[in-house]
């Protein structure tokens, strides 16, 4: 099959029309139409889950699927127009994981970021599937954040006008869902958690490792940990632990780990640290469990992302608590830099990669 898309952005276009932001005006000179998908010239699928705007000629077979639009030409190639909704389970019909794989599977990843992930965990998407990224408006910051999102999750931000095959003659992208290690650093609010949340949006197999303290009594904080749940898709497996050595070690799939800085506060309460007279030994029982957590994460084999915060901007602590905690993080950061293959910087929502 041949699959034409006229138009990849969202219903209004981008740069929509009368729209004065900041994301229509740099999208100006790439100008995209509202998507349309073509069939081989013979037919045009609407909405996920509506079918097409005509009937498809003899030869064709077209199926309203959980998932979306499943199209299946007279070559073989299978073709999936993705549904925002699209459950993170396996079709249930005893054929087993893998069954319902597609060759491309065309996804709104603006409507519905998760969905990459959602379609891998169900088995729709395998290794072999070309995943288009198309969706893109002013709900995106700007044309190149909507490719380097596209990247992330291992897709192709296709241009209007493009045709494609089905099977892909050739990958149109990246196959690589990502580096093994990433360090992402940032001060407060400055988007970090977002950033490595998103990161993730397109793996199958999650797992959150919180280290942050308990909620209670708390209500700022307790807000914050519910925000964070409700941005999560929700087959992402959460483990809140101060034991992070141990959940890397044993960890599958990827593992986003947020964050460093709460983990170490809280493993220097855990060795006496914080004590006006540390005992005897803290600071040497500190050292051994950052070792093993710097180990850990250099032998760890699941994909990881981990949040810390960047420290020493300027600002000296006013106690010597403080003082020592910024001292050992940023010590800590650099350790896990250093075994990192990427390095990101977040601030004000913008994201810098360090060489």
């Amino acid at each position: 099959m041949r699959i034409r898309l006229s138009g990849t952005s969202g219903p209004a276009g981008w740069p929509a029309p009368n729209c004065r932001c900041a994301s229509c005006n740099r999208a100006v000179e790439n100008r995209r139409q509202p998507l349309r998908i073509t069939v081989d010239d013979a037919f045009t699928l609407r909405d996920p889950g509506v079918g097409t705007a005509t009937p498809p000629p003899a030869g064709y077979s077209v199926t309203d699927t959980p998932y979306g639009t499943r199209v299946e030409g007279p070559d073989g190639g299978r073709l999936l127009y993705a549904a925002t909704d699209a459950p993170a389970d396996a079709a249930a019909d005893g054929r087993g994981h893998g069954t319902h794989e597609v060759d491309v599977a065309i996804v709104d990843v603006v409507a519905s970021p998760q969905t990459i992930g959602a379609l891998r965990r169900a088995g729709i998407v395998g290794v072999t599937t070309a995943v288009l990224a198309v969706g893109g408006d002013h709900r995106v910051p700007s044309p190149a954040e909507f490719e380097r999102r596209a990247r992330l999750w291992a897709a192709s931000a296709p241009s209007d006008g493009q045709d494609l095959h089905c099977p892909p003659a050739s990958w149109p992208g990246a196959r690589i869902r990502g580096p093994h290690r990433v360090l992402i650093t940032g001060g407060a609010r400055s988007g970090k958690s977002a950033e490595a949340e998103l990161r993730l949006l397109g793996e199958p197999e999650v797992t959150y490792l919180a280290t942050g303290p308990a909620a209670e009594g708390d209500d700022d904080w307790a807000g914050r940990v519910d925000l964070h749940r409700r941005r999560r898709p929700s087959w992402w497996k959460t483990e809140e632990s101060l034991d992070a050595a141990t959940v890397l070690e044993r960890a599958t799939g990827a593992v986003l780990f947020d964050c460093v800085g709460t983990w170490l506060a809280g493993m220097m309460e855990r060795c006496g640290m914080w004590r006006e007279t540390p005992p005897t030994g803290a600071e040497s029982a500190l050292e051994e469990r950052i070792d093993e957590l710097v180990d850990a994460w250099r032998r760890c084999s699941a994909r990881i992302v981990a949040v810390t915060n960047e420290v020493g901007s300027g600002v000296v602590p006013a106690t010597v608590s403080g003082g020592l905690f910024r001292d050992r993080l940023g010590r800590l950061n650099q350790r896990l830099a250093a075994e990192s293959e990427q390095v990101a910087l977040v601030t004000v929502g913008r994201v810098l990669e360090l060489p």
